[in-house]
């Protein structure tokens, strides 16, 4: 028997036999070649005992897992040595029923395990396809196309090259600062008192740009240099000049401090 690992509150029992009580009792069910069932339980629980008894070296409290099944084992066979079954609550379960279920739940997923592990050593792994296959309504019409044909394109995309830039090129990003867009901003307005947000915007833009661009917007609006209008939802943002945005002064942000 090897021995108890435990980490922290848990602990895990290893033998050469068993990992556990249901393995234990699973397996001495397995091997007296008996199903799980009232009787199959009664007839091993001589061996369950006699396999515990071998653990007695042990604390109660790292077996107590095996005692739980034994007390049960034991009920099981005295009720079976009764005359007559004995009567029961209503609502009471019958234990046996009770174990023979667990047992047998038990059985599928060590199966289901056992499985699972066989496909992972020989790396058999699947995947959900999550997205729907894609449907192709047209077929491609190649009526017109010989063997000569497609080879002189195979041809052409074997020999194809990019157009790509060395791999010596340093590519830098240009550098947009949320105060650099604001004093643009008041630049503007102080010429045409009112721009448009959509126009503001560079043909040719990218994300940052357009993130600098509306953050500016907001802290100009949030500072009073602007005045913003709306018409309606997802429609063009009108700014339009304030007082303040003839002022001399420096606009301040809070990420200046």
């Amino acid at each position: 028997m090897d021995m108890f690992s435990k980490t922290g509150s848990t602990y895990t029992i290893h033998t050469e036999v068993y990992e556990g009580p249901l393995d234990l009792l699973l397996s001495l069910i397995t091997k007296a070649e008996l199903d799980i069932t009232r009787l199959s339980l009664a007839a091993v629980t001589d061996e369950y005992l006699t396999y515990l008894a071998s653990l007695q070296q042990t604390s109660a409290v790292e077996v107590s897992g095996f005692l739980v099944i034994a007390s049960k084992l034991i009920q099981i066979k005295s009720e079976a040595l009764l005359p007559r079954p004995p009567e029961r609550m209503e609502g009471e379960e019958d234990p046996a029923e009770s174990l023979a279920r667990q047992l047998r739940l038990y059985r599928a997923i060590k199966q289901t395990a056992l499985w699972l592990g066989d496909l992972q050593q020989k790396g058999l792994h699947s995947y959900i396809r999550l997205a729907p296959p894609p449907r192709i309504d047209k077929s491609v019409d190649l009526s017109g196309v010989n063997i000569d044909d497609l080879i002189e394109l195979m041809k052409a995309l074997y020999h194809f090259q990019e157009d790509a830039a060395p791999i010596t090129t340093v590519v830098t990003i240009p550098r947009v600062t949320i105060k650099n867009k604001i004093r643009d901003l008041i630049q503007h307005l102080r010429t045409q008192q009112q721009l448009s947000y959509r126009q503001m915007l560079p043909k040719v833009y990218d994300r940052v740009e357009a993130i600098v661009l509306f953050l500016a917007v907001l802290e100009l609006i949030k500072q009073q240099y602007v005045n913003a209008q709306q018409s309606g939802l997802f429609s063009d943002i009108n700014l339009t000049a304030t007082e303040k945005t003839f002022a001399d002064e420096e606009i301040s942000l809070a990420l200046d401090g």
